[in-house]
This record gives C-alpha cells, structure tokens and sequence, in this order.
C-alpha cells in the first residue's frame, strides 16, 4: 500500500516519504480500514519533528474515514464493508495518511455524511468539546471563543450555541457569515477586540475560550472577563499560567464523535473543510498547512 510516513526526525518536508509498505494487521480489538480520507492537523508536523518519539518509522495523519475491509480478534458489532471513521493510532510505524490503517476508536459514518467530512471532524470535535468541558460552558451567561474561523474554534462555537450559551466569536472574515448563521456573534481579530467584546456583552462575558493560534492574544482575553481563571487556553500554555489563565487539559472526549457526525450528516453542524489533496500532493498541503492560511480544514483525498 502506499503510505505517507518519516524514517527520522526533522522537518516534515525534508523527512516525509510517500512509499510502499506492508498494510497493517488489526489486533485485537481493532479495525482496518480502507482508507478514503484523512484529515491533517499541525499535530502532523509536530510528530515528525518528534513529539512523542518513538520506535521509527512512523506515519502521520490523526483522522480516518474509510470502509472496513478486516477485523481483530474480539471485534463485535461491525461488518467488513461498513462506512466508519474515527481517530487513528500514530504510534505504529504507519498511521492514517496511508491506503489502510488501523483504528482503536471508530464510529458509523452515517448515510448523507460523506467521508472527507467525517475525517474532518475528530480532532476539531473532540478538542472543542473537552475545551468548553474544562471551561464550563453551559446554558448561562456569554462565551467568548477567540479563533472561532479556526477548525476548533469553529466547532466549538457550534457547540456552546447548541448549548444554549450566547456566544460571542472573534473571527475573520473566511467564516464570520456562516458563524452569524450558526447564531453567534462575530466581531473581528486585532486593535480594540477588549473594547468591541465588552460593548457587544455589556461588560465583562462570563467565559472565554481561546482556540486560535499560540499568539500574545491571552492578555487581551483576559481583560475581557472577570477573572483569569475564567479564560481557557487551547494552545497558549505558558501565558496561561503565567497570567492565571487555565489550560484545556483533560481526559480526552472521543466518546462525542458519533454523536456530532449524526449531526453532520443532518446539516446541524460542520467542520469546513478548505481543500482535499490527492495522496500524491501531500507537499501542497503541507505547505497550504504551514502557510497560516489554511482556512479551514485540510484533507488528503486517499481512495473514492
């Protein structure tokens, strides 16, 4: 099969390799899957520059959707052939960005929700939920999610407005008309966010969740609530604890997948995808990736 993985640590553009290698066994209590699509994320890079080393090779790509063509010892309650998705193992010497791989956690891929979109949905779904988790948004009071035009900001302002919160998204303009629609309010990144969030709540929100970038944004956001604690950070870990700012960090909340892709499949919430690559021109997604011009989220297109 063809798969995209390193052999050594570095660059992703200097050590990534798409080559022939051995499809993946499933062990127990695992599915492999045909892969038709899969999802990119920083996280891709950040591995081959060594996060989470390990025993090499090893593949990239975090997010599969793909049919099931074979199943590990004890698997129940799936079928070869059956449409899934879910987030892939990166520890093995393949991983998602590849024609088969292996899944610990899958979920139904529900009729009407094609496979780009479903492998677009892990990583944003999960960490926006467990994200708004740590911070406490309910149905009470006015959220703030800064980077709400980014794939995790974007999910998570579908998600606190599904929760009844009013939700006020700091975005730009790629995704600020369908952030309206989804009913939040939008105002615009840069000079005088402070004052523009305090005048659309009327004073100080309740919570604020930043899911953009790691920036010198958190002192800002700060100064939009009451109290540090009652900022979350998703990326910026350091001024959060500096300012007293907390870090999203909890136990994981993949079990939500298959709830949110019946939801995708029905039209009530999306994670937008930007582009899908062919397999073959994974170094014009690496560098649409690295741009910091993505605008939603990136996919390699792997089988139809």
């Amino acid at each position: 099969m063809r798969t995209l993985r390193f052999h050594e640590y570095g660059d992703p553009a200097a050590v990534l390799r798409l080559e022939e290698a051995a499809p993946p066994e499933p062990g127990p209590g695992q599915v492999r899957v045909a892969v038709q699509a899969c999802g990119l994320n920083p996280a891709d890079w950040a591995l081959c520059g060594g996060l989470f080393a390990g025993d090499l090779p090893r593949g990239i790509g975090l997010e599969v959707a793909g049919t099931v063509d074979a199943l590990g010892a004890g698997v129940r309650g799936v079928d070869v052939g059956d449409a899934v998705f879910g987030p892939a193992p990166y520890t093995g010497p393949t991983a998602g960005a590849a024609e088969h791989a292996v899944l610990d956690i899958w979920f139904p891929r529900p009729p009407g929700l094609g496979p780009v979109a479903a492998a677009a949905l892990p990583m944003a779904v999960e960490t926006a939920h467990r994200g708004l988790d740590v911070l406490g948004a309910g149905a009470d009071g006015t959220v703030l999610v800064y980077g709400a035009g980014t794939t995790v900001g974007f999910a998570a302002t579908q998600m606190a407005v599904r929760r009844g919160a009013r939700v006020i998204a700091a975005a730009g303009e790629t995704y600020a008309d369908a952030l309206r629609a989804a009913g939040a309010e939008v105002t615009a990144y840069g000079d005088g966010l402070v004052e523009r969030v305090r005048a659309l709540a009327g004073g100080p929100v309740g919570l604020a969740l930043d899911a953009g970038p790691v920036s010198d944004v958190l002192p800002d956001l700060v100064r939009t609530v009451e109290a540090p604690a009652h900022v979350v950070t998703l990326s910026n870990f350091a001024a959060a604890e500096a300012l007293g700012a907390r870090a999203g960090f909890a136990a994981r909340r993949d079990d939500v997948l298959g709830d949110y892709a019946r939801l995708a499949a029905a039209g009530e919430f999306t994670v937008p995808v930007a582009r899908v690559f062919p397999l073959e021109d994974w170094r014009a997604a690496l560098e649409r990736s690295r741009s910091g011009r993505a605008r939603g989220k990136l996919v390699l297109g792997v089988a139809a």
